[in-house]
């Protein structure tokens, strides 16, 4: 084509072949099969000869967009700059990226301009193809750069240059070629997002694993009871906010994928504003609680996550230094959970006092020794002697107070001081058995001397405090 009837930014072109006439032999066609019309041959040629030029031929085949693809790949490195200064025209956040990941974008650019020579030649802008993009455009760049720039932004960074490239296409395009390319880069764009997608899931996936592994160690060291520096540091490496209070809620798993329950544990965390940490160890699923005025009603709105039976949820506690107790408790009440067919869900780890304390658990024991027992021993022989005098009678009243040779009243009385010291009503029939059990105890174990100087002046105990407040703090 004369050099006249060029368009401006055009580059030059392979003349067609349909354009040549006889004088032009096509240099694909080897020459022993060129007739007279071209060049002469020297002398014979060997059937070897023909051979290698037709292989010479195959090697540099003729396709659709050939010379297109010659002029995008000589324009690579001027595409990729170009798109880089629209993206810092158009993106703000673009600008405030350091010079080293703009320097990664810009490898990226380019890479994707030359798989874009790479997809349209192995055939990817037909209608009818399925050739997908490799991934490896954007291994150009480090796996840092995934961190620093979210999927949201690497969208727009594929829209920018994709723009970019529909722009030049009439100066990239072959005559005639300028249709098929343009629709070829919208064929390209679509893939090309489907591969930044396929990057950034992988991503997320290695993410997530990543923190699972972070989530079940920190489990773990709550329940082994380590230290709090490392707690705090498996708590920052997860971007624990450590908001109090925390508290630690156990369960039975739903089953399934680690990850899947987690998801779910999360997602309805966030519907609440509770911040979390959740593991699956065996068959339980142990989640951390934090910043919940109320973590039992917290553990309430995320009973989905938990399979069947009961949950239980610890003391709440300042900070997750200090919540290896309330993962102790909430355990050991899970355990013992069974012995409670009728206990609510959730139900806080103080109301299975007893049944934690008939299971073994030597916490429960020492808290219902010194705290219960220990208390009404303190306050006066009469209560302990109401008490069983109480519970022998039924729990009637009258036959008591004959049994006591008192008034009825005075029975009364001296019930209402048992709830004031212990927290726990000898008139409600869970109480009435937490104190049977504490009396068991404290008299299998007993470690408080009977000395008159000891006992309380009525309502110490309690003077702000209510009876399930006390024993929510046990």
């Amino acid at each position: 084509m004369p050099g006249a009837a060029r368009g401006p930014g055009r580059l030059d072109t392979a003349m067609p072949r349909a354009a040549r006439g006889p004088g032009h032999p096509d240099p694909a066609t080897p020459r022993a099969a060129r007739g007279t019309s071209g060049v002469a041959a020297a002398g014979p040629v060997s059937p070897a000869q023909v051979r290698a030029c037709q292989a010479g031929a195959v090697s540099e085949p003729e396709t659709e967009l050939t010379a297109t693809l010659r002029r995008i790949e000589r324009a690579a490195g001027a595409l990729a700059t170009a798109s880089v200064a629209r993206m810092d025209e158009t993106l703000p956040w673009f600008r405030s990226l350091p010079a080293d990941q703009r320097s990664w974008v810009t490898l990226v650019a380019q890479a994707g301009v030359r798989s874009l020579v790479q997809w349209l030649r192995s055939g990817g802008g037909t209608a009818d193809s399925t050739q997908e993009v490799s991934d490896e455009v954007f291994a150009a760049a480090p796996q840092a750069l995934a961190r620093s720039i979210s999927l949201q932004q690497t969208v727009a960074l594929i829209k920018v240059t994709i723009d970019v490239v529909e722009e030049q296409v009439p100066h990239l395009a072959a005559p005639g070629e300028e249709p098929r390319l343009r629709e070829a880069v919208l064929r390209f764009s679509r893939e090309i997002a489907f591969a930044a997608a396929r990057v950034y899931a992988r991503a997320a996936e290695s993410r997530g694993s990543w923190d699972a592994r972070l989530q079940a160690l920190l489990v773990d060291a709550l329940l082994r009871g380590d230290s709090p520096d490392v707690l705090a540091s498996r708590a920052a490496a997860l971007g624990w906010a450590d908001a109090p209070p925390v508290a630690v809620a156990v369960g039975r798993s739903p089953g399934g994928e680690v990850p899947a329950v987690l998801h779910t544990v999360y997602r309805q965390a966030r519907r609440i504003g509770a911040e979390v940490i959740g593991g699956v160890h065996g068959d339980r699923l142990v989640i951390v609680l934090g910043g919940a005025a109320d973590p039992v009603a917290a553990a309430g709105k995320l009973l989905d996550a938990f399979g069947d039976g009961p949950v239980v949820v610890g003391p709440a506690v300042p900070s997750l230094d200090e919540a290896t107790e309330s993962a102790r408790a909430a355990l050991a009440g899970f355990r013992a959970a069974p012995a409670w067919p009728a206990a609510p869900r959730p139900v806080p780890a103080a109301d299975l006092l007893p049944e934690r304390a008939l299971a073994g658990d030597a916490e429960a024991r020492r808290r219902l020794r010194h705290d219960v027992y220990a208390t009404l021993v303190r306050s006066g022989g009469e209560l302990l002697e109401t008490l069983d005098a109480f519970f022998a009678a039924g729990g009637t009243l009258e036959s008591a107070a004959r049994a006591l040779f008192v008034h009825p009243n005075t029975v009364r009385y001296r019930l209402r001081r048992v709830a004031e010291v212990t927290g726990f009503s000898p008139l409600a029939p869970r109480d009435a058995y937490a104190l049977q059990v504490a009396l068991t105890v404290g008299r299998l174990d007993p470690v408080v001397t009977l000395v008159p100087s000891q006992t309380m002046t009525p309502g110490v105990r309690k003077t702000s405090q209510t009876g399930d407040d006390h024993r929510r703090s046990l």
